[in-house]
């Protein structure tokens, strides 16, 4: 679709998981496309961020791939699309043959469309494999584990909306909305404090979210700053409290009895797990005061509505499951689920990672979140697509790289960059290496796509239709321009050719991006009653299970999506991260997002605007710290882990407790995913990102002596 002149093209911007609306206009030359506001907006309301303001400076970047290029002699040459698609093939063929089907891995991408996802899983399980993931693993597995076996779908509970209108009480933990999620913090979650709201924010670190309700005249807000890793001591104080005080004072409401006896099963699990529980030993460890925990808990159990907003903070642990769990024990006891203004509602940090997952890139469910090794759900779905789909879950994306030379000797990659988002990119690197052959399908020359045999030029979020979901499940349309390089092509398109080329025109071949969101909807009951042209300019909330549903506001008002059909509450205890400070890395590093970056930075690196707020990484160091390891604001450090080590600048603030350094993960040059640890959450295979034992030390240049503690300078 072109749009010259004083024509606009209504779409959904590319960045977080909020779902805004904006509009992009495209001059007499296609590579001039400029963004524009969408006054109506349904989510955003015509307000843009700083990111979705810069989202247009990247389509026509002077590093776009533009042509396919195949890898010959450890050098990339410029190829044909019949080339390189015969390459692709013959490669899948061959590994199939030699290795099994399990012998392939796929990468789905949050920055792709629900079709084209739904596309490379399909491809996936037509091959043979239930090896296909996406970046959901890295940011929320846990949280959807949690979510789907103990309430029944792994989405935010509520939407945005009801929760503005509804909600008296804002419980974040592990989340900085003000940052990542701008719009939604300043339109939804600040709008409702400014009307008498109260938020409590439970972060390590103070930030935008911080001090975006440091709101004069008022006392409705409060940071609980936990020490990284301490969050289940932290919620088990603030459960103990509310146990201990309905018992004390049991017609005060405390916990709402008919909602536990009616709605839920394990409460007495809870509280055995509790009966001995040390509230001050666990203050303590959490590293806030008892008091105000206490007084956290009562301002959430008192509330009328209260609801828990869970984050990255909480999910990037080896104990995320439990760490979400416990959110939702918590929301359970008290009957905060199941009515506008409360649940348990993560907040997605890509524009289509709550997508992707819907529609089946998860080696263990198909579209809709059916269980593969489920076998009525499996048969439903082999009977439209026609073929048999594996009966045993795969392998999760970081288990793929883990295999990566030994099981798995070949890897799919659309649109995502594991050298930068997988933990300890050292080694990913080192993996890739080792692969007999990897495509890397993208825009641009990724980290990752350096170490392809054959990378594929795609087109952008700008240049192409289909949909995507946003954090509270609403499936919106996205709409594009012309092309602005003639030889690129569709994720869609590539995939539909690859598909049929190793199996068949009638399997992979579709007429437009409406008729794989018919299939889609086939296999996917809670897009099921969902249509492309239903979805208008407004979008639909699943579930949806019939056309003309309006689809739901908030889930579970009547049961839960549970075997039992009813929430499951489970008591836990706390397990410290995998690595904890020792003598030779007496530090913790935890990690997060900037405002103005978004994840990889393959986009937000490339845009002048963003690129000027923060054109380079750096670390946050407590001013105690910075006197013990004499360092002061500004100097360039060496900050190391057991797994390397990045050059970046100090930032001496008490925005970060004592003992801790804050990084983050957008910039290749200094990446936090150097230093991480890659151990995983038993249950959802997340990676441990939010705590590892590290060291830091001032930068030794020009032949100097190294300062601080540590008496030796870093490796080059």
């Amino acid at each position: 679709m072109s749009s010259n002149g004083d024509d606009a093209v209504k779409t959904i911007c590319p960045y977080c998981g909020v779902g805004c609306g904006i509009q992009i206009q495209q001059g007499e030359d296609l590579g001039d496309v400029n963004f524009r506001p969408w006054g109506d907006a349904p989510v955003n309301e015509g307000r843009i961020c700083i990111k979705g303001g810069a989202a247009t400076q990247v389509i026509d970047h002077e590093d776009r791939l533009t042509e396919p290029l195949i890898k010959e002699d450890g050098e990339f040459r410029e190829a044909t699309w019949e080339e390189a698609y015969d390459r692709i093939v013959s490669e899948m063929e061959r590994i199939r043959e030699e290795h099994g089907p399990d012998g392939m891995g796929f990468y789905g991408s949050s920055k792709t469309m629900n079709e084209e996802n739904y596309l490379l899983q399909k491809l996936a399980r037509r091959y043979g494999t239930n090896n296909v993931d996406n970046c959901t693993r890295m940011c929320h597995a846990s949280t959807v584990w949690a979510l789907r076996t103990s309430l029944g779908a792994g989405a935010m509970t509520n939407s945005m909306e009801d929760l503005e209108e509804a909600a008296d009480v804002f419980w974040i933990q592990g989340a900085n909305p003000g940052e990542q999620h701008p719009i939604a913090n300043s339109q939804y979650f600040r709008q409702a404090v400014l009307e008498g709201a109260t938020v409590i924010q439970v972060d390590p670190h103070a930030n935008k979210t911080t001090r975006s309700f440091d709101i004069e005249e008022t006392d409705r807000h409060m940071h609980l700053q936990l020490n990284p890793g301490a969050d289940i001591p932290l919620l088990n104080v603030v459960l103990k409290t509310i146990l201990e005080r309905h018992e004390a004072e049991s017609d005060a409401g405390w916990i709402d009895e008919d909602f536990i006896e009616e709605r839920t099963e394990g409460f007495d699990h809870l509280k055995e797990t509790l009966a001995d529980f040390d509230k001050e030993a666990a203050a303590e460890e959490a590293g806030v005061p008892l008091e105000d925990i206490e007084l956290a808990a009562e301002k959430y159990a008192m509330a009328n509505n209260a609801a828990i907003f869970t984050g990255m903070g909480m999910s990037q642990h080896t104990c995320g499951v439990d760490n979400v769990q416990n959110e939702i024990n918590l929301a359970l006891i008290t009957g905060n689920l199941g009515k506008p203004g409360t649940g348990v509602n993560p907040l997605r940090g890509q524009n289509n990672v709550q997508g992707t997952s819907d529609v089946g890139a998860m080696p263990n469910v198909l579209p809709g979140y059916q269980l593969v090794d489920d076998d009525e759900a499996r048969e439903s779905v082999e009977a439209v697509w026609g073929f048999e789909v594996p009966d045993e879950p795969g392998l999760t994306n970081v288990e793929i790289s883990h295999e990566a030379g030994k099981s798995v000797h070949g890897l799919y990659v659309m649109g995502e960059n594991p050298v930068m988002s997988e933990p300890d990119g050292n080694v990913v690197e080192e993996r890739l290496k080792s692969l007999e052959f990897m495509v890397a399908q993208d825009i641009f020359m990724t980290e990752t796509a350096q170490f392809a045999d054959v990378v594929l030029p795609a087109t952008t979020w700008a240049e192409r239709g289909g949909t995507v979901t946003n954090t509270d499940r609403r499936v919106q349309r996205m709409r594009g321009v012309e092309k602005v390089h003639e030889n690129t092509k569709h994720d869609l398109d590539v995939l539909m050719e690859v598909g049929s080329r190793l199996f068949s025109e009638e399997e992979f071949r579709f007429d437009d991006v409406e008729a794989v969101f018919e299939e889609l909807r086939e296999v996917c009951p809670i897009y099921h009653g969902m249509t492309y042209d239903g979805l208008g300019e407004e979008g639909l909330h699943w579930p949806c299970y019939e056309e003309g549903d309006e689809g739901d506001q908030f889930l579970y008002e009547d049961s839960f999506d549970t075997e039992s059909g009813l929430g499951q509450i489970e008591g836990v205890r706390h397990q410290p991260p995998a690595e904890v400070p020792d003598e030779e890395y007496p530090l913790i590093l935890t990690t997060a997002r900037l405002e103005e970056h978004y994840n990889t930075g393959t986009m937000s690196r490339r845009s002048p605007t963003l690129s000027r707020q923060h054109p380079e990484n750096f670390v946050d160091v407590h001013p105690k710290d910075a006197e013990r390891y004499d360092i002061e604001d500004g100097d360039t450090v060496t900050l190391r882990s057991r797994r390397g080590e990045i050059e970046v600048k100090a930032q001496v603030t008490e925005d970060i407790k004592e003992g801790v350094v804050w990084t983050t993960p957008h910039f290749a040059a200094a990446s936090a995913n150097r230093l991480t640890n890659d151990v995983l959450d038993d249950r959802a295979k997340i990676p441990e990102y939010k705590a590892a034992a590290a060291d830091i030390a001032v930068t030794v240049s020009d032949g100097g002596e190294p300062t601080g503690d540590d008496p030796e300078p870093a490796d080059d």
